[in-house]
């Protein structure tokens, strides 16, 4: 990951906006999870790659936390699809001293961008100022944008489509996988982005991975192995999720904290 590659378009293309209504049958999710356990860990699939698809299929249910990280990005988060909210904060270097920070808060169809540019902001006019406030997005600004998105599958690793991708797997201990993945065919996830696998060539049909998983079978840790390529330097991906039916809600950033956003702002967006 770089500024070159990632920067604010496809880092808003990694968050998301839990699109489907709340439903009080997901609030009890959380409560039944804990007396399920047992059946759970029992129903995972003995073959390897069965039991990495099968990983997956609770982040449908949009109640978690996680991290993520790459080549220059880290991030942290929670989605809650109960209260139909989400928040993502991320920090991104590109190695050249400049940094940049962002804090996205999704409420409903509400949403709030906090920006830090650094030293960017120097250049760009009231930057600088709003930097420790929240903006409120007017959601007509941004249907065009990269915010735009239909992101009813509340996962911002896009596990699922990777996992999807798996060559060969096999199991190296309890709950942890090994193997290779052909990224070439990937189109719809944000980790692994067109550019990437273009400059990966060859290498994009044999990446090596690693994946762990809780004891009910959840995916817990997705890692893959990024050889050099281009401008691009060796580096890991990494996502991570926890607290599976245990997340919070995302909070609405304080009164005296929020102020409509820039048409800079807006701008950068686009």
């Amino acid at each position: 990951m770089n500024i070159r590659r990632w920067g604010l378009g496809l880092l808003a293309a990694t968050l998301f906006v839990p699109g489907l209504t709340a439903c009080n049958s997901d609030a009890g999710k959380s409560a039944d999870a804990g007396a399920s356990a047992d059946a759970s860990a029992a129903a995972v699939p003995s073959d390897p790659k069965e039991a990495l698809l099968a990983s997956t299929k609770e982040l449908e249910n949009g109640n978690f936390t996680f991290t993520l990280g790459g080549d220059g990005v880290t991030g942290k988060g929670l989605v809650h699809k109960p209260s139909n909210s989400a928040q993502i904060t991320m920090t991104i270097d590109d190695g050249s001293g400049a940094t940049m920070d962002l804090d996205m808060v999704y409420i409903e169809s509400e949403s709030w961008v906090k920006l830090d540019l650094g030293e960017l902001g120097d250049m760009i006019p009231g930057a600088a100022a709003m930097k420790d406030k929240y903006q409120h997005l007017d959601k007509s600004k941004i249907e065009d944008s990269s915010l735009s998105l239909d992101l009813t599958k509340p996962d911002p690793g896009n596990s699922a489509a990777i996992i999807k991708a798996i060559t060969e797997v096999q199991k190296t201990g309890e709950g942890a996988y090994s193997g290779k993945l052909d990224a070439s065919g990937v189109t719809d996830s944000d980790a692994l982005d067109q550019d990437l696998i273009k400059a990966l060539g060859d290498q994009a049909k044999s990446l090596p991975f690693t994946a762990k998983l809780d004891a009910q079978g959840r995916l817990t840790e997705l890692v893959l192995s990024i050889p050099a390529a281009g401008e691009t330097k060796a580096h890991e991906i990494k996502v991570s999720y926890a607290d599976y039916g245990a997340a919070t809600a995302a909070q609405k950033p304080a009164a005296d904290k929020v102020v409509e956003a820039s048409e800079q702002t807006y701008q950068m967006l686009k």
